[in-house]
């Protein structure tokens, strides 16, 4: 019996789930907008270097003698009552935590040339938590959502937004101090609740004297007001990231066809220069050969000399369709859109191949600057060879994810025969070849044009279980001309 919904009900239904794929769509769309690569080592290590160390450093050396000389020497959070006794008492006991490990944090930070950049980044995440640790006792003593500690929390939530290179990180960092001026303010408000409760008064930390009810600004909108500020740092910071990125994108494809049309310029030089000897020493060996007549000896060894010069003649004609330097231009290319390309080429659904294939894209990929064709044949030639290893059946394992410095790897596994352990150190070289048919160059175009992007390919192979490419493509590279 087949169940049937009322017409209201199904068409109810309908439009929740058209509802809730849209908003997945959007919100995929709207977290692909906000993603923000990590940066580049070396421009983290500036960062760090100009925020954290020159300019923090002495910031923070500063607010710390001001704040000694208040905690123990002015002692201008001062109260007769109990409870705020034991609050400063709190604060003191991790000020002198924090005094230490601020100090330890400083020497690291500036011998931070000695230092890995993970411990560095590290370090910075960690001093950040603990400055809005800081400020949340300030607040607890000073007057809770009252106390104007509270726009030093403002400075911290810009501070970490410049000092944080990761907007992911710098988000949670910056939601946590929002969330510790909460907590701050709520000790705030039960420890002059219980002052009340001791004097029937309240003083605001011992300082104002204020009463309860004054409240200039509420403590809901001081919390919308840093959440605010959370977002819009972290805004600023993606859009000029994308114009940082756009630019230095810019730049990469100009001095790529740059680097493309001379060594174009330069390949067909170097053939015209080569082939016109081979040419003339062609002809002369001809000529010899007919002169010699009957001398079967002489002959023969002509025979070898343009045997020889052919060769040479063919694989320099090879090698300029190897490299192909000066055919195309540079263009933005997605990674996973290649693949699939080559997998439509290699293996056609219409071919009807016996082989399954397993597919593991992870989500923004960076963009490669490159020209098409070359990665074309990378994908190609892989593929080609996993599916003629596997004669035409079994399984394809193909990953594409981040690597590290902003590049991206690629793994192609056959379920094929392996290689031989003896090949697998030969199979990149040029006219290498086990197939009866094989011109050798297939892999060693992979490996040219690999290389020629500052990437790298590597192959492991285990006979009677298959073998896997591995390639890694960094996004942020000039051309290596040399070949």
């Amino acid at each position: 019996m087949q169940l049937r919904l009322p017409p209201l009900l199904g068409q109810a239904i309908s439009a929740w789930a058209r509802a809730a794929a849209l908003i997945r769509e959007r919100w995929h769309h709207l977290r692909q907008m906000a993603r923000v690569p990590p940066p580049a080592q070396d421009a983290f290590m500036e960062r760090i270097r100009l925020i954290e160390r020159d300019m923090g450093l002495v910031v923070k050396a500063v607010v710390l003698g001001f704040l000694v000389i208040a905690l123990f020497y002015l002692n201008w959070l001062g109260s007769d009552l109990q409870p705020r006794i034991d609050a400063i008492h709190q604060l003191k006991i991790f000020f002198v935590g924090y005094v230490a490990t601020s100090i330890g944090t400083g020497f690291i930070l500036w011998g931070m040339h000695e230092f890995s950049p993970r411990v560095i980044e590290r370090v910075v995440y960690i001093m950040a938590i603990l400055d809005a640790a800081l400020l949340m006792l300030l607040t607890y003593v000073t007057g809770g959502f009252d106390s104007l500690v509270y726009w030093m929390f403002l400075g911290l939530i810009v501070r970490n937004a410049a000092g944080i290179p990761r907007a992911d990180v710098q988000v949670v960092v910056n939601l946590l101090t929002a969330a510790a001026f909460l907590l701050g303010g709520f000790l705030g408000e039960s420890l002059d609740q219980a002052e009340y409760d001791l004097t029937g008064s309240i003083g605001r930390g011992g300082v104002t004297g204020a009463a309860s009810e004054a409240n200039p600004e509420p403590a809901l909108l001081r919390l919308l007001l840093l959440v605010i500020l959370t977002i819009f740092c972290v805004g600023i910071q993606v859009l000029f990231d994308r114009q940082r990125r756009a630019e230095l994108a810019a730049q990469e494809f100009l001095a790529k066809e740059h680097q493309l049309q001379a060594a174009g310029r330069l390949a067909a030089e170097i053939a015209h220069q080569l082939k016109n000897p081979l040419a003339i020493i062609n002809n002369a060996a001809w000529s010899i050969q007919k002169s010699a007549g009957d001398i079967r000896s002489v002959a023969a060894e002509v025979d070898i000399i343009r045997e020889e010069v052919q060769k040479s003649d063919r694989i320099l004609t090879d090698l300029m369709g190897f490299a192909r330097l000066a055919e195309g231009r540079v263009e933005r290319m997605e990674i996973i859109e290649e693949i699939e390309n080559a997998i439509a080429t290699v293996l056609p659904e219409a071919a009807r191949f016996s082989i399954k294939i397993h597919r593991n894209y992870s989500l923004g990929l960076p963009t490669l600057a490159a020209q098409r064709a070359h990665f074309s044949e990378v994908f190609v030639n892989l593929l080609t060879n996993a599916r003629e290893a596997m004669d035409g059946r079994g399984e394809l394992f193909i990953a594409a994810t981040p690597g590290p410095n902003l590049s991206v790897k690629v793994t192609i596994r056959d379920t094929g025969p392996g290689i031989p352990p003896a090949q697998v150190a030969k199979i990149f070289e040029s006219y290498f070849t086990t197939k009866a048919r094989g011109t050798g160059l297939g892999l060693a175009i992979v490996r040219h044009n690999t290389e020629l992007y500052g990437g790298n390919v590597t192959v492991e192979s285990t006979p009677g279980k298959g073998t896997t490419f591995t390639i890694t493509l960094p996004a942020r590279t000039l051309l290596r001309l040399q070949t």
